[in-house]
């Protein structure tokens, strides 16, 4: 019951990662940003999901579902160290073609600069 509960929790804050990620293609102003979003939502959603879904195989332990958890844990060792290398990538080709970056219109002054 216990695990069920953790699943769930794991797999509703994925989605939630995942939502967020989606408001921020959609609603930030140029590919920089947006990349950002896609690349951290999309990291910490598969991330979390996964787990969530290995923890759910180990809650009816025997030697195939642990087969089956490993290699879940694997995919997500595997995302965690590819997913920020292709967002870098696809920064880095669109830094070299020119993409512009995105500055404010009105004159104001930025205050994190």
């Amino acid at each position: 019951m216990i695990l069920n509960i953790i699943c769930i929790v794991l797999i509703g804050f994925g989605l939630l990662f995942f939502l967020g990620g989606a408001v921020g293609i959609l609603r930030f102003p140029d590919f920089y940003t947006r990349m950002h979003a896609a690349g951290k939502g999309d990291t910490m959603s598969v991330f979390l999901i996964l787990v969530g879904l290995a923890v759910y195989q180990l809650s009816d332990f025997n030697v195939a579902n642990l087969l089956v958890a490993g290699k879940i844990f694997f995919i997500t060792i595997f995302i965690m160290w590819a997913s920020p290398t292709s967002t870098h990538a696809l920064i880095k080709a669109g830094l070299e073609e020119g993409q512009k970056m995105w500055t404010r219109k009105d004159g104001k002054e930025d205050p994190q600069a």
